[in-house]
């Protein structure tokens, strides 16, 4: 999964005007998308992928080689389950779904990336730097 830089659109199809831009993401956080993706009820990999897309304002591009095995660590952990289905689009998918197990899990992950990002901002709030440049010795 990887963090768009500044990017245009092209037919419909939004490009990455600088690779060197993309950003990875820390170990787990796809994990932790896709689980809130499915708290709002069963979807089928395209949707996750789209689901994430649009949530995140168009920044968040999540390809299939990081989305089906991040797919596939969930089932094996049980956090997810999967079930073949069709499609509206009369296609069939396999749709995923959350587990009491992995709601359980997406709490605890909800709130330790919380803390995480609270403690991100408290060091990169430029006021902090402020404060801290003008405490006395």
């Amino acid at each position: 999964m990887t963090l768009r830089g500044p990017s245009r659109s092209m037919g419909g199809v939004s490009t990455v005007d600088n690779l060197s831009e993309r950003l990875e993401f820390l170990q787990g956080t796809l994990e932790v998308l896709i689980l809130r993706s499915l708290q709002l009820g069963p979807n089928h990999a395209y949707g996750i992928s789209q689901y994430l897309e649009q949530q995140s304002g168009h920044e968040f591009l999540v390809d299939n080689g990081s989305l089906y095995p991040a797919l596939q660590r969930l089932l094996q952990r049980s956090w997810i389950a999967a079930q073949w289905k069709t499609s509206p689009s009369g296609r069939r998918a396999k749709y995923y779904r959350l587990t009491p197990h992995g709601r359980k899990h997406l709490v605890a992950a909800t709130s330790r990336w919380q803390r995480f990002v609270e403690a991100m901002g408290r060091i990169l709030a430029p006021d902090r730097i402020d404060r801290i440049r003008t405490r006395p010795s």
